[in-house]
């Protein structure tokens, strides 16, 4: 492709930025950690979500729709929300209960992130749905001797043996000495080293489970448990990004097996989970890398606090969305987007109201409902290509709307911040329309003052009047819409 743009972006494995190389530039692949669904995701699932929806795009843009998979995986199993469960539906058998709680919560995630202006992935699979290749991945890491059974206070145990991965680590810079156990679990005496974490863990009457047969130096070990958190990924990663794909591929991209291109997620991820991962796929397939390229994005905090319950700043996507908690008021998905995108993704990021009002009043200002016809323009290109500069890209984009230069609106949806056409409902129309014949009435009688207030009164709610004559009866008449 002699015109691909170059991109670049700043890779946390090998703390530079970097060109970006493909692995099969007609088989781009991406994998997303999603949300752990026991409940509504907080403002900070949201960034990723909207971050990683950009890189998407510009992939998309760059190589072509039908040319990049996009993967962000659903956790459905969890300790979390088995708690959630058996408070929430102790009426119903375990897992039927799980399948509740979790089937709401990611409904309302796929919706919330929907109205925030994101794409659907390619695939959206389920840790549940996805057992299997989590068993055959553990079993791999115990045939090649990375693997061990041990009993600790809560059961029998599949653990990664850390130690055996000489270069553990390369991603988050930790040494092995002082690493933190890596599992949701506290640290046993069980385990051959500290840093071991939990690929397969026994689960108890009251956690859900499935069948497992491992073998072990020629012996079958049957337990009845769950994953442990890591593994999730790797399995899923592997499956849709390799396994259902690999006959589409390209012969370069066949002989780098159980390999793809990038990997996102939050700052958090690093470690453990990361890492974890990272030492999961390469041990079990005998690789040395996982994804080539590992992007972060920043942490998020809620006006200059961490965001927390016991602080009182704890809001959902779906409260900014539909309720008055933050500021007062309800805001629009695509003014959460925008101030999203106004700070780097790498960066730190404070969510305010004084950031919503910014984005808001920013969007005001953008022609709106035009389609996205014409080309990019190169502005905001070189910027999103630049290791996804969004606060570049979002100032070329105010200088195009200012400029009303034709290439404003296919620029705005590829950041997916295309403003749309205000749309009212039937009755705010009729009010509208009610409200303006008492002013007609009031021009009639000449009371301009009263006439003029109304107008401006109008004008302050984003309702603009136009005054005309009907060409028919010459009487005045008046028109209205809405502006940004």
């Amino acid at each position: 492709m002699a015109d691909t743009p170059t991109l670049k972006f700043y890779n946390t494995l090998s703390r530079e930025k970097q060109v970006f190389e493909p692995i099969d530039e007609k088989n781009v692949r991406l994998y997303v950690c999603g949300p752990t669904v026991y409940d509504y995701a907080h403002i900070g699932n949201a960034r990723p979500a909207i971050v990683f929806d950009v890189l998407y795009r510009l992939l998309r843009h760059v190589y072509g729709g039908d040319h990049v998979t996009y993967v962000r995986n659903i956790t459905d199993v969890d300790d979390k929300i088995n708690a959630r469960a058996l408070r929430d539906f102790p009426e119903l058998a375990l897992n039927d209960a799980i399948r509740r709680v979790t089937e709401k919560t990611e409904t309302q995630y796929v919706s919330d992130v929907a109205t925030l202006g994101c794409l659907p992935p390619t695939v959206q699979p389920r840790a549940t749905e996805n057992i299997a290749g989590m068993i055959a991945i553990a079993q791999s890491l115990l045939d090649r001797g990375h693997a061990y059974v041990a009993t600790g206070s809560e059961g029998r145990e599949v653990l990664f043996s850390v130690p055996s991965m000489e270069n553990y680590g390369e991603l988050s810079k930790r040494r092995l000495e002082d690493q933190q156990a890596g599992a949701r679990i506290a640290v046993e005496a069980h385990k051959k080293s500290p840093a071991d974490f939990v690929l397969w863990k026994e689960s108890a009457a009251d956690q859900p489970g499935w069948d497992a047969t491992f073998t072990v130096d020629g012996k079958a070990i049957s337990i009845f448990g769950r994953p442990g958190w890591h593994i999730e990924c790797s399995a899923m990663s592997d499956r849709f990004l390799w396994e259902e794909i690999k006959d589409s591929l390209s012969p370069k991209a066949k002989k780098r097996p159980h390999q793809f291109d990038i990997h996102g997620g939050g700052l958090d991820l690093i470690f453990p989970h990361h890492e974890n991962e990272i030492a999961q796929s390469c041990c079990a397939f005998e690789t040395g890398v996982m994804a080539n390229v590992w992007m972060h994005n920043g942490f998020l905090q809620v006006e200059g606090k961490k965001m927390s319950k016991s602080e009182g700043n704890f809001v959902t996507i779906n409260e900014l969305l539909e309720t008055e908690k933050f500021g007062g008021r309800r805001w629009p998905g695509e003014v959460l987007r925008l101030a999203m995108l106004m700070t780097h993704y790498r960066e730190p990021i404070d969510f305010s109201v004084k950031r919503l009002e910014e984005a808001e009043s920013l969007l005001k200002k953008w022609p709106a409902g035009e389609e996205p016809s014409g080309d990019v323009h190169a502005s905001v290109l070189d910027a999103l290509t630049d290791d996804l500069n969004t606060v570049a890209a979002i100032q070329a984009l105010h200088a195009l709307a200012t400029a009303n230069a034709p290439e404003f609106a296919a620029s705005a949806a590829l950041l997916g911040v295309l403003p749309k056409k205000a749309e009212i409902s039937k009755d705010l129309a009729e009010g509208i329309e009610s409200i303006i014949q008492l002013r007609l009435e009031m021009l009639k009688a000449k009371n301009f003052a009263e006439a003029d207030k109304i107008r401006n009164d109008l004008g302050e709610r984003g309702v603009l009047l136009k005054d005309g004559k009907d060409p028919a009866t010459g009487e005045r008449v008046t028109t209205w819409e809405l502006k940004r």
